[in-house]
């Protein structure tokens, strides 16, 4: 573990900013920090492009004393768009060294610990994936739970774009992933807690507000459903859903901070890219 942090100053979090839209975009380049010792942790879905991917870490590098990143399903694509043609892990690892280029901490990085206030706590960027184990209602096995997707035409374009070379499989990826996440945690000191940092929330329980339930397979793996009790969790913050909110579950704070499609945030009443505080913790922080 590295530390980093200096003594004042706020543990921020946001995901999802999805800048291939000017929108977006646009607010990124607002955001800023409130001290100079702010730090700010970065929960996937920047972009589907190198470009746009470098830009957007490299402008909120700039400002803040520390940015995190974890990598959304989005930033793994093989989008036609992007000139970067790369595949699965020889992808993820061209990020990494794009992030360490720019001084922003991956999930391949030690686990840098924030002693400002509500610290000493390590924070530990995840790459997991998912394993299709978030089934739909009344499916028992992946190929019921996609055919159902198919049926209902909710099929998340990871299928056509997220390529897991060189693992045979996406769960293969994830079990990967997974087991060796585990091992780096667990050796963490048995004193320290934690914040998480994930796309996918490590729990099922933020897949029940879900429209599209069917869309919970690619949210996830039920092999992380005790991290939370297991390794000190101060808070779990996470994306992917489009559904920002602060949730409890069995004593632990999860955060859902992403930003989200124009379409959504134009409709919610609070202004749009909007940083949330996972550290310090609010006095009374509330459902939202």
């Amino acid at each position: 573990m590295a530390s980093t942090a200096g003594a004042t100053g706020r543990l921020m979090a946001v995901s999802d900013l999805h800048i291939g839209y000017e929108e977006n975009r646009a607010l990124v380049e607002r955001m800023r920090p409130g001290s100079d010792d702010d730090w700010l942790l970065v929960a996937g879905d920047v972009a589907e492009t190198v470009a746009d991917i470098r830009w957007a870490l490299k402008t909120l590098a700039g400002r803040f004393r520390k940015v995190v990143w974890v990598p959304g399903n989005h930033e793994l694509w093989s989008h036609p768009r992007d000139p970067v043609t790369l595949r699965g892990t020889a992808r993820y690892e061209y990020l990494v060294e794009l992030c360490r280029g720019l001084g922003v901490i991956t999930p391949e990085d030690p686990y840098p610990v924030w002693e400002g206030a509500g610290g000493p706590v390590a924070v530990a960027p995840l790459f997991l994936l998912y394993d299709y184990s978030f089934l739909p209602p009344g499916c028992t096995t992946k190929d019921e739970g996609l055919a159902y997707a198919h049926r209902t035409g909710v099929v998340c374009n990871d299928e056509f774009l997220l390529h897991p070379d060189p693992y045979p499989s996406r769960e293969a990826w994830c079990l990967a992933r997974t087991a060796d996440t585990e091992r780096r945690l667990a050796e963490l000191p048995a004193d320290m807690p934690t914040v998480l940092v994930n796309h996918y929330p490590l729990d099922r329980h933020p897949m029940d507000v879900l429209r599209y339930p069917e869309f919970a397979m690619w949210c996830g793996t039920r092999l992380t459903a005790d991290w939370h009790r297991r390794f000190r969790v101060t808070a779990m913050v996470y994306g992917h859903l489009h559904i920002p909110r602060t949730t409890h579950h069995e004593g632990v704070r999860f955060e859902e901070v992403s930003l989200g499609y124009p379409r959504e945030w134009r409709g919610r009443p609070h202004p749009p890219g909007a940083l949330r505080r996972i550290l310090p913790l609010e006095a009374d922080p509330g459902d939202r």
